[in-house]
């Protein structure tokens, strides 16, 4: 049976974008702010809110656009079921634009190649930044983010299931055992769909390995 460790509890979450916020803030000058583009689904959400604080830093409006990557999967062919299908919402030319891509967990690095295939078929940015929730190693291709809220060293076996508000009907992130082909984002068994349940969340949906 699985168990789950809450990592990130809401406040430790809000604390974690809000050093994400600063950091990109003083990397990027502020006549040159760049633009947030979450990876589907939950990286969408945390790219919304980074934007908000990032409004505030910066004094300056800051563009959001939000990138499907089902299709850009090296693991396309040869998954059992379908990607699931989100639109991508761009609406801006990203070309010469610094270009934040944001996603709730980095580990193997998969996601992350997929989004920067499908950010260059919408034009050319003139730089690509990561920035994560939580970075939990085991990378399998050569991916460092610029920007982490939390590293969490795990093993394989583990997953990290994030678990946002506007999508769960809470914010925490835990750790739980697992198939390590689960990844994360998952609902982490039985008993990480109970305890969800109790806490008044729904289980996080699960994804495969990033």
């Amino acid at each position: 049976m699985d168990s789950e460790k809450v990592v990130l509890d809401p406040e430790d979450m809000r604390r974690a974008l809000t050093r994400v916020a600063h950091e990109i803030a003083e990397r990027n000058p502020q006549r040159e702010p760049p633009v947030l583009v979450g990876i589907h689904r939950r990286g969408a959400f945390l790219a919304r809110r980074l934007q908000t604080l990032l409004v505030d830093l910066l004094a300056h409006p800051v563009l959001l656009g939000d990138l499907d990557i089902g299709f850009y999967r090296d693991d396309v062919a040869t998954r059992a079921e379908a990607p699931v299908v989100n639109a991508t919402h761009l609406d801006f030319p990203i070309d010469g634009l610094t270009v934040v891509v944001v996603d709730d967990v980095l580990y193997t690095g998969r996601t992350v190649r997929a989004a920067i295939e499908a950010l260059f078929d919408y034009g050319r940015p003139g730089r690509l930044q990561l920035a994560v929730l939580a970075d939990r190693g085991h990378r399998e291709l050569p991916i460092r983010p610029d920007y982490v809220g939390k590293n969490l060293p795990t093993a394989r076996e583990e997953r990290v299931n994030v678990r946002v508000l506007e999508l769960d009907g809470c914010d925490e992130v835990t750790i739980s055992c697992g198939h390590p082909t689960a990844g994360q984002s998952s609902d982490g068994g039985a008993l990480a769909g109970a305890r969800a349940a109790a806490n008044g969340c729904t289980p996080a949906d699960k994804e495969a390995p990033r």
